[in-house]
């Protein structure tokens, strides 16, 4: 830190109680001056000699035969005038970060200017402003947090906006020009220790960060720091990733802490919603300037708030750009205090809405150049990935939202129907959000069952789905016969180089419904469009149960196929021949009965609804956290 010693003479200020301060001289003091409660006994031809405020006030004072001076409205208090009165008795005083500002505001007052003396106090601490304070970084972040309890003279004195220059020059200067010590708000380095980093014997250069400034900044009150960043952002040189990784600093440093606890606890958080106004105001334009969890983060704390709509609004269109980008911890938005459901599902369908806007498709473009076709070829790629991306996201926040036994089944619904059936490849994450919803509505009426269960397509799930399904009695039986039925499809085809594998596909295809009388109808329709007139061919409970176990058996039957072991081998061609068809035919009685006619009541309630699943499809990926930013670094 700079410092800048005055006069020569030793400090010969006494103390007195708590507010009295004299000189301890030969000579007796002539005049009082009164700062609040405390007083201070001087002589006047040394005061008299620096400054003409207190020439106009002495004068008055004597033609009201008072020996008393009040200057309560003095910058800086009695402290700064005190360090002005040793000055004019030529005493020994120091100036540094943490006083200068508010000494020189105090000099201002008392006009103590060069026309009065040469060499006057205002002179002296102009210079030393200029030639140290502002080259410094650090000392100038200390001077422009002295500013905010002198205004408005530090303002009158322009000494905020030279501060603010110097500060934005200084965060926007080329990293490898940087000469620097440690942030001086963390400890040193190993190296600054004595501790050298060598590497092969030669001794190796420190990096400096291009984010070197950014946790210094945070010091700064708010109204400062949107002018400093506004200034930074001005001047052009700063990459904007760079500013929004001061931002995040400073949201996590005087946000986001400790917001959920301030509004639980009741507690005023006027200011806490000007910082976040402030912060949405200042993120940068470009995209991925800052990350989605970020702006989500944010989000949140907009919503816990209250802060005005327009200000999410911008946050829901920012995120709505990068939702590829998110965590399914992130979307778990608390719904506002007068609302019954647990999460904020409406706002994620906005979010959804904002992100499909975005990435649909725009048309086809023709281009003659071939650098501009490569680019858009790119972009396309980039959204199909994306879409798929925020399709598993969803389908894994579904999967969360369906624990709330509040929410509403047209809600869920809607929200599943808003990611297109092409961007999931599969739908196990949704076949489990599904489950789990069936799981805490035990109680939802076949109508709505069956449309949720309808926003599923069988022919999308995994082998384990389906296993899971076939023993799922949450699940309408309809449901269960599509599973059952698309995985002998999908079994059949594994199996089509053996005779009774062929067998087995002709004896399926046999059942399903023809459509114009010459092609199939798709099996999906076949599961869940059968007539009432064909009702006579309701399944019971033991065919199901039957056809369940027949399913283990051929999944069973595949795996000793698969493991071709030498004992299979050694077994005669009549055996296996046997053993496979035993395995994949199933009686065609008990097809007929699947297929035909609509489930009855009994069929379709079958006591499912109490028993629990015994295993889960969902597989839910860990949410990993990103890397702390490496430790902020300063110039000196």
């Amino acid at each position: 830190m700079k410092h800048m010693k005055l006069g020569s003479k030793p400090d010969v200020f006494q103390t007195e109680g708590s507010n009295i301060r004299f000189v301890a001289t030969e000579l007796a003091t002539d005049i009082v001056i009164s700062i609040g409660d405390v007083k201070f006994y001087l002589h006047k031809f040394p005061l008299l000699s620096k400054s003409s405020r207190l020439q106009r006030l002495v004068a008055s004072s004597n033609e009201e035969s008072s020996d008393e001076v009040d200057i309560s409205d003095i910058p800086g208090g009695h402290s700064a005038f005190e360090i002005c009165a040793k000055f004019c008795y030529g005493m020994i005083v120091t100036l540094n970060a943490y006083n200068v500002l508010a000494v020189r505001c105090a000099a201002e007052y008392l006009e103590m200017l060069e026309t009065i003396d040469k060499g006057n106090l205002i002179y002296k601490i102009d210079v030393f402003l200029t030639s140290s304070i502002f080259r410094t970084w650090k000392d100038s972040i200390i001077v422009l947090q002295s500013t905010k309890s002198l205004q408005p003279w530090s303002e009158n004195l322009k000494v905020i906006n030279q501060c603010i220059d110097s500060i934005a020059s200084k965060a926007s200067t080329d990293p490898s020009e940087v000469e620097w010590s440690y942030t001086y708000n963390r400890k040193k380095l190993q190296s600054e220790n004595g501790v050298d980093s060598h590497w092969n014997g030669v001794r190796m250069q420190q990096m400096v960060p291009k984010d070197w400034w950014v946790e210094d900044l945070c010091e700064l009150e708010m109204e400062l720091y949107k002018r400093v960043i506004l200034t930074i952002k001005a001047k052009g040189r700063i990459h904007a990733i760079v500013i929004g990784e001061a931002l995040r600093a400073y949201a996590f440093r005087r946000l986001l802490g400790s917001l959920e606890d301030a509004v639980s606890n009741g507690t005023d958080c006027t200011k806490r919603r000007v910082v976040l106004e402030n912060i949405v105001f200042l993120l940068p334009t470009e995209k991925g300037s800052v990350s989605c969890g970020f702006l989500l983060k944010l989000l949140r704390a907009a919503c816990l708030l209250e802060s005005a709509e327009s200000y999410r609004d911008n946050l829901v269109k920012r995120i709505g750009t990068q939702l590829d980008g998110a965590s399914v911890v992130d979307l778990l938005i608390p719904a506002a205090s007068d609302e019954n459901c647990l999460y904020n599902v409406d706002l994620i369908m906005a979010i959804v809405e904002q992100f499909m806007s975005h990435h649909s498709d725009t048309g086809k473009l023709s281009f003659e150049d071939d650098d501009e076709i490569v680019e858009v070829e790119n972009f396309a790629s980039v959204s199909i990935t994306s879409k798929l991306a925020v399709a598993k996201l969803i389908d894994e926040y579904l999967g969360e939202i369906a624990k709330d036994p509040n929410l509403p089944v047209l809600k869920f619904i809607e929200l599943a129907e808003m990611v297109s059936a092409t961007s999931r490849q599969t739908h196990d994450g949704l076949y489990h959000a599904i489950d789990m919803y069936l799981k805490e509505h035990p109680s939802l009426p076949k109508s709505e069952k069956k449309r949720l269960c309808g926003l599923m397509d069988c022919k999308k799930l995994s082998q384990e789905a389906c296993m899971h399904a076939v023993q799922n009695e949450r699940l309408p039986l309809r449901v269960v016969v599509q599973v059952l039925f698309f995985e002998q499809v999908r079994a059949s085809a594994a199996s089509a180089r053996s005779d009774s594998a062929a067998d087995l596909s002709l004896a399926v295809h046999s059942l399903l419904p023809r459509e114009n009388g010459n092609s199939y109808g798709s099996s999906r329709s076949a599961a869940t469009t059968t007539t009432e007139e064909d009702g006579s061919g309701v399944p019971t409970s033991s065919d199901i149960n039957s056809f369940r176990s027949m399913r283990l058996a051929t999944n069973g039957a595949g795996s000793e196929r698969s493991s071709a072991s030498s004992e299979i081998n050694k077994n005669s061609e009549d055996k296996s021949t046997t053993g496979k068809a035993k395995a994949m035919l199933m009686p065609k009685k008990m097809l007929s009965k699947l297929w035909s006619g609509k489930t009855t009541n009994v069929g379709e309630n079958s006591g499912s609804e109490t028993s629990e699943s015994p295993g889960s499809a969902n597989n839910t990926e860990e949410v990993k956290s990103t890397p702390s930013r490496n430790t902020r670094r300063s110039m000196s």
